[in-house]
């Protein structure tokens, strides 16, 4: 089946005259509408506020240009705090969601004001004596058990390593409460990459009861709840794109029904999405430099996983096209791979496509999210730039490719690296 790409061979070969391949790709004027979708979504909560998922795509260009809607980061380390704080973004505009938490990245975190999103019941103890309780914190809850949507399987949240149990939140409210905290807020992540309007109003569902449960409870009015991420985007064609209006009515439907009888009418919403903010806005360019025939017909790319790992990782669907072939039949099978020498290094298998030539150039969809950002230096491979396609048809480089200096770059130290770093290729 075919689907769309947000640019068109023309411009690709524009850019490539500049640029090499390969490349990631994103699209600002697709970005920039989808964030105004998910703002008129929940306009209806007064303090909604998206909190994007920095690990997702961690381009101070790409977070500047969420920013200017508003969005904050949800930071997970240490140093996507330090990218928060170089553009201007500190305070309670950062939710630090983090586990196994190093004590550094907490007095950062207790630094730069952001909102500390606790994972564990022994985290408690462990903050206070890092850098004290803040006045404002979170804690993440995990129901154990399967969550499902009607019959259908949707993740296992009880073998997940993530967050508090019902009672372990319950006590940790109260102890927090004891040590003077003023603002409470729950988060939960129970399923990823859902193609259902249904996963956030049962998320909320589950978060808005438990938020009643603990005023019950603990006396404690909770300030925020964080829905966290978790909608997915439709990577297959034949799978239908989430309606965030529909999702957003659906949780207002839940919000009215269970927060607003108990008095909890002003509750704010936060969102963490990373997938759903960019994940379609973005490709992987990649140009055929090699084709072999043994037991089976592969095309060899001058990608690989280290410039897109899910489909190795995860065994995960990329959609691909072949530029300038989009209308040919897709008549021939291919396994697509890169040059790793592993053999899941490929970003495609029995995948049936117009005819392919060395040469050709492929652009493997739905890379703006989780696509760069995975990158890794297996076979002393090296990273690719990043690309923005800009609203007005032109484009800028918003991170330039590794070279091998940067490969060799944290042996500079000895001699060899030193000399490794200045040699020229």
């Amino acid at each position: 089946m075919k689907k769309e790409l947000f640019v068109n061979n023309e411009k690709v070969n524009e850019i490539m005259e500049k640029y090499p391949t390969p490349f990631h790709l994103y699209d600002e004027k697709g970005i920039r509408e989808n964030v105004k979708r998910l703002k008129e979504a929940f306009s209806w909560n007064y303090g909604f506020k998206e909190y994007f998922a920095v690990k997702a795509t961690p381009n101070p260009f790409i977070i500047s240009i969420l920013h200017e809607y508003g969005c904050g980061c949800d930071c997970s380390s240490y140093t996507e705090l330090m990218l928060s704080e170089a553009l201007g973004i500190t305070g309670n505009e950062i939710m630090f969601s983090s586990n196994v938490t190093p004590k550094e990245d907490y007095i950062y975190a207790k630094k730069l004001g952001a909102t500390i999103n606790l994972d564990d019941f022994t985290h408690i103890e462990f903050l206070e004596k890092t850098v004290g309780i803040p006045k404002r914190i979170s804690c993440r809850y995990n129901p154990g058990g399967i969550f499902k949507i009607s019959n259908e399987f949707m993740d296992n949240p009880g073998e997940a390593k993530y967050g508090f149990t019902l009672n372990q939140l319950i006590e940790g409210f109260r102890i927090l409460k004891e040590k003077g905290v003023e603002e409470f807020g729950i988060h939960a992540f129970l399923a990823s990459n859902t193609i259902t309007n249904d996963y956030y109003p049962l998320l909320a569902k589950v978060l808005f009861e438990t938020a009643v449960l603990l005023k019950k409870e603990t006396g404690v009015k909770v300030k925020f709840i964080n829905l966290s991420g978790g909608i997915g985007i439709p990577y297959k064609p034949e799978e239908t794109e989430n309606n965030i209006f529909v999702i957003g009515e659906r949780v207002r439907e839940m919000y009215e029904k269970i927060l607003v009888p108990e008095d909890m009418g002003d509750v704010s919403l936060y969102t963490e999405l990373g997938r759903f903010m960019t994940g379609p806005y973005g490709c992987l360019i990649t140009k055929v430099i090699h084709e072999k025939n043994i037991y089976k017909h592969y095309i060899g790319c001058d990608a690989c996983a280290v410039n897109l790992m899910r489909p190795a990782m995860y065994g995960a669907y990329h959609h691909i096209t072949v530029l300038g072939k989009e209308n040919e039949p897709c008549n021939h099978i291919y396994d697509i791979t890169g040059s790793l020498c592993e053999n899941n290094d490929k970003f495609a298998i029995d995948r049936k496509l117009p005819e392919i030539n060395i040469g050709d150039v492929l652009a493997i969809h739905d890379t703006g999210a989780h696509g760069h950002s995975m990158g890794y230096n297996y076979n002393g491979k090296l990273r690719s730039a990043e690309i923005l396609l800009k609203q007005d048809g032109s484009f800028e480089l918003i991170r330039r490719a590794e070279t091998p200096s940067d490969y060799f770059a944290t042996l500079d130290c000895f001699s060899i690296g030193k000399k490794l770093c200045n040699k020229k290729i």
